[in-house]
């Protein structure tokens, strides 16, 4: 099998690669019957010589491999027929504006394994790069809540070279005794505490963060049992929540509840359409409402946050939300909410989410991959021979003409 690691050609591009340099060097030790080559890129982060350090060959022409793999979804115009590719495809959720790529890869008999797909027996993803943007996630929201009220500046993550630089620019500010939420029990909120821990910001619990006052800044973990409620009374049960989300309540900014306590959160949450939103427009209008700087990592947009109606960019990070005329102000305004909702997080920090999420594709995919598939490799493909795979006939009128 020959494996080829393809340039990021969707814009702006992503400078983020599936397998770094030395994780190329480990494949051809590990697995002595694979080659691996690299399409040369101007603007990945680890850069062509560094693969050529590590006597990866570089290639243009790829046509000869037999599996490409991306992070970023490509280009109609540069997939190649017949192959199969691995990247995050953008496409499970019937989004718009990647539907003629679907069309491609089926006209094109192409295997579209999707990252997002990559699941156990038991439905549970196996990689992924959350982590990275819980922990820049949580460091923009440090660094807006330090601009908001000109206590400290932060240098911008993606002016920094990598993680460890990152947190050394935490290691020399303090933060006031201010609350934080933290939403969701994943990869991704598990990197938001992970910066928080940084920082040394006490973790309590919900009924500490509702009760009582901190000489010290602390953050509370939220999960879904923590503000929704069944709208019969009865008690909270999960899995009811994931099947009929829409029979619940959410009481996140319902009289003194987290959102009267909480100065910043950091949402990281997966967002059913079928619940109720965090909390209303409305309620962010009421003077009990805290909550001063949102950093949505989710980045749904007008989803669950309703503050969150455009997404931001690395290079402008925030933006100001008036809850009162429901438009878009200056950042740090006193009268607006601060905003952060930027969609590509990790890629400011490219180079330790490229070494993070390929250390799994290693661990946890690639043996599946080159060898003997264990449904692993199948249940993430979306297309295979021109047809739709089982689990996704239900996208056939979303690439229907």
């Amino acid at each position: 099998m020959k494996i080829g690691i393809i340039r990021e050609e969707k814009v702006p591009h992503d400078k983020r690669v599936a397998l770094t340099p030395l994780q190329c060097k480990q494949i051809l030790n590990d697995f002595p019957d694979v080659k691996v080559v690299v399409q040369p890129s101007d603007y990945r982060c680890f850069t062509n010589e560094e693969y050529k350090m590590h006597a990866i060959p570089m290639a243009e022409d790829l046509s000869d491999c037999d599996v490409l793999l991306g992070v970023k979804e490509v280009p109609v115009d540069h997939l190649i027929p017949g192959k199969k590719y691995m990247f995050f495809s953008h496409t499970i959720k019937k989004q718009k504006h990647n539907r003629n790529l679907l069309r491609a890869v089926l006209e094109k008999k192409i295997q579209l394994i999707d990252y997002e797909c990559l699941v156990d027996i038991h439905e549970n993803r196996v990689i992924g790069f959350g982590r990275f943007a819980g922990i820049v996630g949580a460091y923009n929201g440090i660094m807006a809540y330090g601009l908001k009220y000109g206590l400290f500046k932060i240098k911008p993550a993606h002016l920094c070279h990598d993680k460890k630089e990152v947190f050394k620019e935490l290691e020399r500010i303090n933060i006031p005794n201010i609350k934080i939420v933290v939403t969701g029990g994943g990869r991704v909120a598990n990197g938001a505490m992970e910066t928080l821990g940084v920082l040394g910001v006490r973790k309590v619990t919900a009924f500490e963060f509702l009760n009582y006052s901190f000489r010290e800044p602390v953050y509370v973990q939220l999960h879904s049992e923590d503000y929704y409620k069944p709208k019969d009374g009865s008690e909270f049960k999960k899995s009811d929540f994931y099947k009929h989300p829409e029979n619940f309540d959410c009481y996140f900014a319902s009289g003194n509840s987290f959102a009267s306590f909480c100065d910043l959160l950091i949402h990281c949450t997966f967002w059913d359409p079928k619940a109720p939103v965090l909390f209303t427009v409305a309620q962010m209008r009421n003077p009990k409402f805290k909550t001063s700087v949102i950093a949505d990592v989710t980045c749904d947009l007008n989803g669950s946050i309703p503050s969150t109606i455009k997404a931001t960019t690395i290079e402008d990070k925030f933006y100001g939300y008036n809850p009162n005329s429901e438009q878009i102000e200056e950042a740090f305004a006193p009268s607006t909410i601060t905003v952060m909702s930027i969609d590509n997080l990790p890629c400011e920090l490219p180079r330790d989410a490229s070494d993070g999420f390929g250390k799994h594709l290693l661990e946890r995919v690639v043996p599946f991959l080159v060898g003997e598939d264990d449904g692993l490799i199948e249940r993430a493909s979306i297309a295979k021979d021109g047809k739709l795979m089982p689990h996704f006939e239900y996208l056939k009128d979303y690439v229907a003409d």
